[in-house]
């Protein structure tokens, strides 16, 4: 219809261009006799422009009326001559000429204003239907973590389920609708609401479970037991485009119609009977104004306030107003007012969350009272309703009174139009003002782990893909563990800068969590401040490792066959001279030479000569093949001090090696995202466990044994006090004690902590002193479950480190069976072997 009326205005243009008017045939007079064109003048005039009249044959001719045709004697220039009469003809048709000429000037304008109107209408009308017609949000990915598995037998603390809980939103209370929870001593009724996960939707469902003894006893769903179910995961964050817009869609079946009703009462009255502008609103505005001597109400319709929102920008112009308004009309000429409404309520802006810029009324109802928008009451409501006017100013976070205020306006409002009973007017304006806590953790971000998400999502979609287009995440990250380890790493550095106030404000940490049988990212932070996005240590910081390289060197000697946990090795002072003459020369940490020691106690304790010594004897090639064959991608360069921890590695890498060493030698990318679907459910990406065996179990089992001893008796031994049964890890700090680290992992999960200066210079602090605590505190949180016997055989050694029969006494160590080939020795043989070299007693005194 715009082009049509393009075209009629086009088409007038060109006549009144041609000489013509819309009620006049063309002003042409047809040449006279025996007249000639001056030779100035080409023959034949241009077809495009305006013929000129030419004068009658006869002088005394009248001309035609309305033609523009002179007499001869007026035709030409400064001519005095002609009759009295033909003068005063030329004298008495001046002033009807100007009129003319006025008036054709008019309508020239006039039509060529209507074509400029006619062709703005048009790219309006193109505009409007490309933007309202197509994709009309850009939508941020939103990342979810997982969802808490319900099944008989699992660890589960009273105290973990009651905060999964509510920081998925979910309320105390009856459980007659979806999103509540109640308990009774052990028993929990948990009525879940609906939910798309990757591999299908499931329904809202009542789901019952027993606990006893921080585990749980007995699960049913819908009062039929069943032997396994998942609750709702939990919003950890977004992926978001550069303007940080973040909604959440609803339709207009999913906003309770009290809600409908009342925007309609307090925005926009007449929106359903108006064309997209309010001629009545405009002129009750301007009467309101001038009284008031100020703006004080706007004349706005709702769908001019949606053109503004979602077409235009907030500039203050008459340009822009009058654009708002044809574009208002042209909006409601092509859709419904429902259509609209539901624009509406996607697009308004209703307050800021951080970065995070809050539009629609889905996500402004989860984050100002923590529930889906159909779940809203009438006070909820109206004071959702109260911030469109403005969601700074009525912010009920901020602003409880001013909120209140305006809530029960609009309530006072609907009761008067009829909308609600007097009743329910009075039950909800005596609500006191009541909101969910924004500071939540179902409201805030993780920025190291969303960090790794997009990394790693970024191999199979493109970053326009996570930002625009409405993506499902589903991720690895354990709530209840991350929620640990950030409240361990806050109080650990706290203390310990009580303790020495000259690191005060200079200690910072990154630590991840994985699970053994997965290699799944549980937990991570990338800083002390793990809520702020900036520098992500876990994955960017590459720091010296330190002793945590220790249990690559023993298992390379033990993979090789010449050594077990009962060879001795040599712990005197040791030098290797390097490639630029340098000499090296390790100390022990304590300062002190241990001479010959079993292996196994040299890592317990962490010699660093006897490792220095052995793994020189070992060799660094295996070293490294080593590091290689636990999934390490990075260069290991093949200098001796390599062998004391002399590598730069990010804790993201350290874990990926101790991973393997947790999942007994099977190697498995570190991953962070389970799958990804449209925003309707529609699975676009699902990822399984990937990986290959790099070292053999057995070997692994071995070196398992001797990170257990680690614990038991050597750096980490703390560990025992609070903790019972077999668990491994490793203490690590790195030349004058500029990184403290600590490795460790049970039969579950696996954690690795950094602690260190960002200036990288030295600290008091040791991995035992400064790591190891915030592992204990976290795992301590996240519940222990010990690691499960190996299928080592126990042995009996002698200080030389000869395998004894068993009846022999000796050290008791473990060792596979495959590597038994050789048989023991009797009692009576232990230590003959290596006593041909000693000296007697005359030796000695002669």
């Amino acid at each position: 219809m715009a082009w049509s009326f393009f075209v009629f205005i086009a088409r007038i243009i060109v006549i009144i261009m041609a000489g013509k008017t819309p009620n006049n045939t063309p002003s042409r007079t047809p040449k006279p006799d025996g007249v000639k064109p001056k030779r100035s003048k080409p023959a034949v005039a241009n077809p495009r422009s305006r013929p000129t009249s030419k004068p009658s044959a006869k002088p005394s001719a009248k001309p035609k009326s309305g033609s523009g045709a002179k007499p001869k004697s007026a035709a030409r220039s400064g001519s005095t001559s002609g009759s009295a009469s033909s003068g005063k003809m030329a004298a008495g048709g001046a002033q009807p000429s100007r009129w003319l000429v006025a008036w054709r000037i008019s309508w020239q304008l006039g039509l060529a204003g209507l074509l400029v109107l006619g062709v703005w209408m048009v790219f309006l009308d193109a505009q409007v239907q490309r933007q309202f017609d197509g994709k009309k949000w850009t939508l941020p990915a939103r990342v979810y973590a997982r969802p808490l598995l319900l099944y008989p037998g699992r660890l589960l603390p009273a105290e973990q389920l009651r905060a999964e809980l509510e920081w998925t939103d979910y309320q105390p209370g009856s459980v007659a609708g979806p999103g509540h929870y109640q308990h009774n001593g052990a028993i929990w009724r948990i009525h879940r609401r609906q939910v798309n996960f990757w591999d299908g939707p499931q329904p809202h469902a009542l789901i019952e479970l027993t606990l006893s003894n921080q585990r749980i006893e007995r699960l049913s769903v819908n009062g039929k037991e069943v032997p396994l179910v998942r609750l709702e995961p939990q919003y950890v964050g977004g992926i978001f485009p550069a303007h940080n817009e973040d909604r959440e869609l609803v339709t207009l079946d999913q906003v309770p119609s009290e809600l409908l009703a009342a925007l309609v009462v307090t925005e926009d009255n007449g929106f359903f009977e108006h064309h997209g502008i309010s001629l009545r609103g405009i002129a009750r505005a301007m009467v309101a104004n001038i009284q008031a001597g100020g703006v004080v109400q706007g004349g706005s319709t709702l769908t001019q306030q949606l053109v503004k929102n979602f077409f235009l920008t907030q500039e203050r112009t008459l340009t822009r107003k009058v654009q708002e308004a044809l574009m208002a009309i042209l909006l409601e000429l092509h859709y419904s007012k429902a259509e609209i409404l539901q624009a509406y309520l996607n697009e308004v802006y209703l307050g800021q969350a951080g970065r995070r810029a809050i539009h629609g009324v889905g996500l402004a109802s989860r984050f100002y009272f923590g529930k889906p928008v159909q779940e809203l009451d009438l006070a909820e409501i109206a004071t959702l309703v109260g911030l469109v006017k403005g969601a700074s100013f009525y912010n009920p976070k901020r602003h409880p009174q001013r909120a209140l205020e305006r809530r029960n306006l609009i309530l006072t409002l609907m009761a008067e139009q009829g909308l609600i009973s007097q009743p329910r007017y009075l039950q909800a304006s005596q609500q006191p003002m009541q909101t969910a806590d924004s500071q939540r953790v179902s409201q805030r971000e993780y920025p190291a782990f969303l960090e790794l998400v997009r990394k790693q999502l970024r191999e199979d979609y493109r970053s326009e893909d996570l930002e625009t287009e409405g993506l499902n995440i589903f991720t690895t990250l354990d709530p209840w563990i991350q929620h640990a380890l950030e409240v361990s790493a806050a109080t650990q550095l706290d203390r310990l800068e009580t303790r020495y106030p000259a690191l005060t404000g200079k200690l910072e940490t990154a630590a991840l969590v994985t699970s053994v049988d997965g290699a799944e990212i549980r937990a991570m932070i990338g800083g002390r401040q793990a809520g702020y996005f900036g520098f992500n240590r876990a994955l960017d910081a590459h720091r010296s490792i330190g002793s945590l390289a220790k249990p690559v060197v023993y298992l390379a000697a033990l993979r090789s066959g010449r050594y077990h946990w009962g060879t001795p090795v040599d712990d005197s002072p040791v030098q290797v001279a390097g490639q630029d003459g340098q000499l090296w020369q390790p100390q022990n940490y304590d300062g002190k030479n241990h001479g010959q020691v079993a292996m196994v106690d040299a890592l317990s304790h962490s010699y660093n000569q006897a490792t220095a010594r052995l793994g020189m004897r070992v060799g660094l090639e295996q070293v490294a093949r080593t590091f290689h064959d636990l999934g390490l991608h990075s260069q290991v360069p093949p200098y001796p001090s390599v062998l004391l921890g002399s590598l730069e590695l990010s804790p993201f890498d350290v874990a990926g090696v101790y991973q393997t060493l947790a999942a007994r030698g099977f190697v498995m990318p570190l991953r962070a995202v389970e799958a990804v679907t449209t925003g309707s459910g529609r699975t676009l990406s699902s990822y399984a466990i990937q990986g290959h065996q790099g070292v053999s179990a057995e070997q692994v089992d071995w070196l398992r044994y001797g990170l257990e001893q680690v614990v038991n008796e050597g750096t980490a031994k703390q560990l025992l006090t609070q903790f019972s049964g077999p668990l491994a890890g490793k203490t690590g700090t790195s030349d004058q004690q500029r990184d403290a680290w600590f490795a460790g992992f049970d039969n579950r999960h696996l954690g690795v902590v950094w602690v260190g200066r960002d200036d990288n210079q030295p600290m008091p602090l040791a991995g035992s002193s400064a790591a190891l605590p915030i592992w204990q505190q976290t795992f301590a949180q996240a519940g222990v479950e010990p690691l499960p016997a190996t299928g080592l055989q126990p042995v009996v050694v002698d200080p030389q480190g000869q395998i004894l029969e068993e009846s022999c006494e000796g050290r008791s160590l473990l060792m596979p069976a495959s590597m038994m080939t050789q048989a023991p020795i009797p009692c009576q043989s232990a230590g003959k072997a290596n006593s041909r070299g000693k000296k007697g007693w005359l030796d000695w005194l002669f």
